[in-house]
């Protein structure tokens, strides 16, 4: 059974998904686009999650679906059974990659743990997420993105200081893992096929949803154990760099990043304030930092006096770094966007031609394509079982009446 031909970097890769919701769906829809065969695996009944969140179609169609399961064959499959066992292995004997996101130890029950994948396939790469990984004292502890974004120091660290801890308005733990687990199993793909001696042995790879979101917060980790330092809530303002804020306009808001200390000079002289570059308490970054809030003050009563329109232009004309807060309809209209056909339009038959997030990031040689958006619950399980694997009509409808797919 070879992966089917596909446009992309990953033309040729074969990747079986067993993961469910988010971390290991993200990575495996960013392989998909880029040209490997994902095959994603669901339980018979019912399938993702994903599949049931808003927002939906009037025939209940989850979009939130239709973009994370796109690019993907779905298929069902019972790995719990005796049956479903057998048939998840002939899947893997071809596979490049496998990816779980089971609580640690349910692989192991099924007879799907690395052992059993690496005696049918030695050279699978197998990729694991979990809430706390595969070892420690946590790690039978069931663990969602929510939690992480908690124990990883990310919530205490996120909104203002004289509010709440604050988590983030997308499933930023989850988002994290996926980048960090596709990372792994290119750098684990490349020791496999062309490191140095090529080992020709697949591994597996270790990933839960709160180190890669810690690992982000670069220097805390030294600075904690060398001063004791903790990273408190400072809002919109950036710790170490200033100014650098969201401001007020007459209609709405904008944003700007001016730390760099020639970039600071210019802002001063645009907004009219050249006596900022001389006070003590902004001459250099550090030292802005100290008193970002001032400063703060000191740009936005100028940014209040124009539109976001304005404001903007003058900054621009003058080298500033600035830009508009977006919304969603924003983005649709904005003609970077377009120019990068970062929104393309794909026909679905579920739900007709509808727009959705174009390729990122960009190949100029070997681009990915998105054919699909998410499938129907088990919609290729006679295409990969009776066309790949060679099971018979009669067999496939066996296994239905029993459940197993």
């Amino acid at each position: 059974m070879t992966a089917r031909k596909r446009q992309g970097p990953l033309d040729g890769m074969r990747v079986i998904d067993m993961s469910g919701m988010i971390s290991g769906a993200f990575a495996t829809t960013m392989m998909g686009d880029f040209g490997a065969d994902v095959i994603m695996v669901e339980h018979p009944n019912g399938g993702d999650p994903i599949r049931e969140w808003p927002q939906k179609t009037e025939d209940g169609i989850s979009l939130a679906w239709k973009s994370l399961g796109r690019n993907k064959r779905c298929i069902t499959l019972n790995l719990g059974s005796d049956r479903g066992r057998s048939i998840a292995l002939k899947l893997i004997e071809d596979a490049d990659i496998v990816y779980e996101n089971f609580r640690p130890g349910t692989m192991e029950r099924w007879g799907l743990g690395p052992e059993d994948i690496h005696t049918v396939n030695k050279e699978a790469i197998m990729v694991r997420l979990s809430g706390y990984g595969q070892t420690g004292p946590k790690s039978q502890k069931p663990g969602f993105g929510t939690v992480a974004e908690g124990i990883s120091g990310w919530a205490h660290a996120n909104g203002f200081s004289d509010r709440e801890p604050l988590l983030p308005p997308v499933s930023l733990a989850d988002f994290q893992a996926a980048q960090f687990s596709l990372q792994a199993t290119l750098m684990a793909v490349y020791e496999r096929d062309l490191g140095r001696g090529g080992s020709e042995e697949g591994q597996v790879i270790d990933v839960s949803l709160t180190e890669p979101l810690w690992r982000i917060f670069f220097g805390e980790v030294e600075a904690y154990d060398y001063m004791g330092h903790v990273r408190e809530r400072t809002g919109n303002q950036h710790p170490s760099t200033a100014p650098r804020n969201i401001y007020e306009t007459k209609d709405g808001y904008m944003t700007m990043s001016a730390s760099n200390q020639k970039i600071f000079e210019r802002v001063a002289e645009i907004i009219d304030k050249p006596e900022l570059i001389d006070d003590p308490r902004f001459e250099d970054n550090t030292t802005r930092v100290e008193n970002s809030e001032p400063l703060n003050e000191e740009i936005e009563s100028w940014t209040k006096q124009h539109t976001t329109e304005e404001a903007i232009d003058i900054l621009e004309s003058n080298d500033a770094i600035v830009g508009p807060v977006y919304d969603m309809s924003d983005i649709f209209e904005d003609e970077q966007f377009q120019a990068r056909d970062d929104i393309i339009e794909v026909d679905d038959p579920d739900v007709g031609s509808i727009k959705t997030f174009g390729l990122v990031p960009k190949f100029s040689r070997t681009p990915g394509a998105v054919e699909f958006l998410g499938p129907r619950h088990g919609e290729h399980n006679e295409e990969v079982y009776c066309d790949e694997i060679g099971l018979s009509a009669a067999e496939l409808s066996d296994l239905e009446s029993k459940g197993i797919i």
